[in-house]
């Protein structure tokens, strides 16, 4: 007798949850061929695809799944395969779908916000996290996604009720340990030193260790122990740096062929230039990209559409080149034939879902994009960009400090001090190529002077920008929109000095690094 169709569901689901994905996929092919009006066959057949790395033809399955029954698991699953072959725009559209029809499971609302995340807007995915966490209060998953939600969209005492929560049911997890000691800072009454240390003594996974180091590191640092904060830093750096392939050669391959390819045409006019006018701000990171972005997002005229990686993926895609990277410099090449105007089009579409179009300009705050100012020049002729600037040491140690997307390759340089260093420099030579090509086009911002003097910086960043002068742009810290970076805690703040100067503490530390700098006749206190 045939196994009805609920069982042969719940059969393929649980082969899934065991991995035996060939398998799974398999019985939902048999499936899906014996009734082709059965939108689950298509669902789970698109799942078990997906899950082996088609993800295009997973999409293709799940698509029939929903043409055949509109679902909201079906919906929030397509959102989420969408938004891995970047096709934004169509994630948002699936969204929307599965609004009408919510998941009724854990895991289901826990997509739909992970997909809200990723698009940028945190306050949409809260209750889906929420949702999940109710469904599901023992998955230790879903109670980190939703205290990470909380803390972009600054709950932050919600959030570390949240994570304490979290870390009361699972002791070891490692990224709650890490989110929780970056939500604010420490003191000598409220600290998680004693706890952290016993963690990291425990933890033998390298991805726990990275993350607790890193935590450790901030709260001794935030309770005025810098030696004892350096040398765990140092420590987890130097473990993790350990494991990658990264060359520092990979990197100046990409200066070299971006100076030698983008930087002659960068002005060069483009034919048939889309005429919107973003503002991008730009720099290496941690250097107060998060700060302008804020204070240029308090203008009753803009508004943030986050670090988008719309630009990178224009160009990579105007290029045709099939490299893993997305910027090498086989690409650079390439894009330097390509039409211009055509990128700053795709750059536009790619953007919008990411923009809530309330207002008529937006701030796109990727600090990467300073490695395609003369595309952007190009491809964008009324776009503004802001170039932030820091004490070369500041920038240096601020990006050695700060854990960032650990799977991500643009920031490998950062766990060694004289990669960063070196990447500083190559950043620097940038800067000065771009300046003497697009003159007056790149606003360069000093750090220490936005800190010295708020009132006259802001005034030249909101002309250079083209915009009104507004008195909300000094109160930024009132700003109550979602920041998803590292700077989250700080950029609620009014301006403040801490920060100025900080590698001063670790000045021993950091000697090889200053003598590498002043090599290169970087000028460094």
């Amino acid at each position: 007798m045939a196994r009805p169709p609920d069982a042969t569901a719940t059969a393929i689901r649980g082969a899934l949850a065991r991995g035996e994905i060939a398998a799974a996929l398999a019985a939902a092919d048999r499936w899906r061929h014996a009734a082709p009006d059965a939108a689950e066959a298509f669902f789970l057949a698109g799942l078990a695809t997906a899950m082996l790395g088609k993800v295009s033809g997973g999409i293709a399955l799940i698509e029939q799944a929903a043409a055949r029954d509109g679902r909201g698991e079906y919906h929030a699953q397509l959102a989420r395969l969408y938004t891995l072959v970047r096709r934004d725009d169509a994630a948002a559209h699936a969204l929307a779908k599965a609004e009408t029809a919510r998941p009724p499971d854990a895991l289901g609302r826990d997509t739909m916000g992970c997909v809200y995340a990723r698009l940028g807007d945190h306050a949409a995915s809260l209750p889906h996290f929420a949702a999940a966490v109710r469904l599901e209060p023992t998955n230790a998953a879903f109670r980190y996604n939703l205290a990470a939600a909380l803390s972009f969209v600054g709950r932050q005492a919600e959030a570390e009720d949240a994570l304490e929560a979290l870390i009361a049911r699972a002791p070891g997890d490692a990224r709650a340990h890490h989110l929780l000691a970056g939500l604010r800072r420490q003191t000598p009454e409220r600290h998680h030193v004693d706890r952290l240390t016993a963690a990291h003594a425990a933890a033998t996974a390298p991805r726990d260790r990275l993350l607790l180091g890193y935590a450790l590191a901030k709260e001794l640092d935030d309770l005025a122990d810098p030696h004892a904060a350096f040398a765990m830093l140092a420590q987890a750096n130097a473990e993790h740096r350990a494991t990658l392939p990264y060359r520092f050669a990979d990197d100046e391959a990409v200066f070299d062929a971006i100076e030698a390819c983008w930087a002659a045409p960068a002005a060069r006019a483009t034919s048939d230039p889309p005429g919107a006018a973003p503002i991008f701000v730009v720099g290496m990171p941690r250097t107060g990209t998060t700060l302008v972005d804020r204070i240029l997002s308090s203008h009753p005229d803009v508004e943030s559409a986050g670090e988008l990686q719309a630009l990178p993926l224009a160009v990579k895609t105007a290029a045709g080149t099939r490299g893993r990277r997305v910027l090498d410099p086989d690409t650079i090449r390439a894009a330097a034939h390509a039409d211009a105007g055509a990128i700053g089009r795709d750059y536009l579409a790619r953007s919008a879902p990411h923009v809530p179009g309330r207002r008529p300009r937006f701030v796109d705050k990727f600090p990467g994009n300073f490695l395609y100012l003369g595309l952007i020049a190009r491809a964008l002729p009324e776009a503004a960009i802001v170039c932030l600037r820091r004490d070369p040491l500041d920038t240096v140690l601020a990006n050695f400090r700060n854990l960032f997307a650990i799977g991500s390759r643009y920031y490998d340089y950062s766990y060694d001090l004289l990669d960063t260093a070196a990447y500083y420099q190559r950043f620097d030579r940038l800067m000065a190529i771009w300046r003497a090509a697009l003159p007056g086009r790149v606003l360069e911002l000093g750090y220490e002077a936005l800190v010295d003097d708020q009132a006259g910086q802001t005034r030249g960043l909101l002309d250079h920008c083209g915009l009104s002068w507004s008195d909300a742009c000094l109160d930024f810290q009132a700003n109550a929109a979602p920041v998803a970076t590292p700077s989250a805690a700080q950029v609620r703040r009014p301006l403040y000095r801490d920060a100025v100067g900080r590698w001063r503490r670790h000045a021993d530390a950091l000697e090889p690094a200053r003598a590498f700098l002043r090599q290169h006749g970087i000028p460094v206190d």
